[in-house]
């Protein structure tokens, strides 16, 4: 513990050095802008400012990453709250309650509790990075393709079940996501799979251009009625950006709870802001005596998944930093970055270069202060879009719609998928089919049916591999109890209704 304290002071010697301040401040910014253009996101914003980082020594150059990194975490929630448009996938469970919330006149308290949560969860995250970086980093070692496989059927099947009152509707959502999700050339056979004959198909949908058309595409097409009647029932005054004590009280617990299940869930290669956000949805639904309310904007329904996907983030350097194995897209970058600086992610990051190391997980804890500074103010600015007249606020949406779309693949043919599926999206709305379960599956469609073909293969066809692990053994439970809970409380729910019409039929 002395050793930890002491090299923890020497990062924070790092971090404060007043141009290293700088770089964490310049990053942030820049990063919570790029957070919010639909299509872009952290990935795409380390990678666009990369080459600023080249004249940068090493610890510079990763400060300035985790501050555009973190920076674009604060940022993606805005415009889920703002304009239903998740900046990236790890905002997307902003848009549940978020949206809702500024459409009932709410935005003020959305916009607040958001960076609460994620000034919150990021800094119980790093805490725990610096305490638990080399027994989480180890348990992420134990996770073979059977143990993803059943971690990825665990959250489609928590996801899906978010709909308690027609689960039905949850998994045919998530069927519809893991067919889009084998569009492209099989990375094992080579073959084509409902490619149409489509070149630009081969490479398979993005799950941004998803996304994207979705959310972006279908709210402006599900507006245009109100294009025509120039109606508009969002908020146009605003007052100070803040929260009440019951908003506190509602989401503390949430916000605290999320945080170390979103660390956990990124430290895992691969799985991500967006399965950590949606998993900590799905689990404060289901244990909150509101969870009627969720969907329809519930506070902790925003809390609980800003403060996962905020810790996902940090989590996510573990495996990275002590592995030297990316734990998202975003540090795959950032590790791309650090190899072209002459060092090597891995097991000696810590001992060979100090400075670097735990300058950088300083510079996390600093990052999220001056991130939650700058973005309670920069909300006052940002909520405005609300006031903004439907003629003038869509076209920005479908152009910004657009250009992300374009800048994710730069192919025309995106433009057409993002069009038929924002006609799917208003479809989807119109039936009451949740979309959550469908983005989720496209998102790790492909991973799941990799890890399961590889699992498969090692074990000789053995399907004994897929519950022979304790990890799996536990996911395989924790999966039939998330399935389990909505039916029975459905059943439950039907008994007591049928209850009440008899004694109403009696009287």
């Amino acid at each position: 513990m002395e050793d930890i304290f002491a090299n923890l002071l020497l990062g924070f010697g790092v971090a404060f050095q007043p141009w290293h301040l700088l770089l964490i401040t310049v990053g942030g910014v820049l990063g919570t802008i790029i957070g919010m253009l639909p299509g872009l996101g952290p990935a795409t914003g380390v990678a666009v400012l990369l080459p600023m980082t080249f004249a940068m020594g090493p610890t510079a150059a990763l400060i300035t990453m985790t501050g555009v990194y973190i920076g674009a975490m604060f940022g993606g929630s805005r415009s889920s709250i703002l304009i239903n448009t998740p900046g990236d996938g790890a905002a997307l469970a902003a848009t549940f309650d978020g949206y809702p919330m500024a459409m009932q006149g709410r935005a003020e308290s959305a916009l607040a509790i958001s960076a609460i949560a994620s000034l919150i969860g990021g800094t119980i995250a790093a805490v725990l990075m610096t305490l638990l970086a080399e027994p989480v980093a180890s348990f992420a070692l134990k996770f073979g393709p059977a143990e993803y496989f059943m971690l990825m059927v665990t959250a489609l099947s928590m996801t899906a079940s978010m709909s308690k009152n027609n689960m039905f509707k949850g998994f045919l959502s998530m069927v519809i996501g893991l067919a889009i999700a084998t569009i492209g050339i099989d990375a094992q056979s080579g073959s084509e799979r409902f490619t149409f004959g489509i070149l630009e198909l081969q490479t398979g949908v993005d799950f941004l251009v998803v996304i994207i058309g979705i959310y972006a595409m279908g709210e402006v097409l599900k507006s245009f009625g109100a294009l025509s009647e120039g109606s508009k029932k969002a908020q146009t005054k605003f007052g100070r950006i803040w929260i009440s004590k019951e908003d506190w009280k509602r989401s503390k617990w949430p916000i605290m709870r999320s945080a170390p299940l979103g660390f956990i869930i990124g430290a895992l290669p691969g799985a991500g802001g967006t399965m950590a956000s949606l998993m900590s949805y799905n689990n404060e639904k289901q244990i909150s005596k509101r969870s009627d309310e969720f969907g329809k904007g519930a506070i902790e329904g925003l809390a609980a998944p800003e403060s996962a996907n905020n810790a996902a983030s940090i989590g996510a350097m573990i495996p990275m930093l002590s592995l030297g194995v990316p734990g998202s897209g975003t540090t795959a970058v950032m590790m791309g970055a650090l190899l072209m600086l002459g060092i090597q992610p891995g097991p000696l990051l810590f001992t060979q270069y100090p400075e670097t190391a735990w300058g950088l997980i300083a510079a996390m804890f600093v990052a999220n202060i001056i991130l939650a500074v700058v973005n309670i103010p920069l909300a006052g600015i940002l909520v405005r879009v609300l006031a903004t007249p439907p003629k003038v606020l869509y076209p920005i949406v479908l152009g910004l719609a657009f250009v992300g779309c374009y800048a994710i693949g730069s192919s025309i043919v995106d433009f057409y998928i993002l069009i038929i599926l924002g006609v799917v999206g208003i479809i989807m709305k119109r039936a009451k089919i949740p979309t959550a379960p469908m983005i989720l599956a496209v998102i790790v469609g492909g991973m799941m049916e990799q890890s399961f073909r590889q699992a498969f293969r090692i074990s000789n066809q053995d399907f004994s591999a897929f519950y022979s692990s304790t990890i799996s053994q536990v996911l395989i439970v924790i999966t039939v109890i998330t399935v389990a809970l909505p039916v029975i409380s459905m059943i439950r729910q039907n008994k007591e209704k049928k209850a009440l019409e008899s004694e109403l039929v009696r009287g």
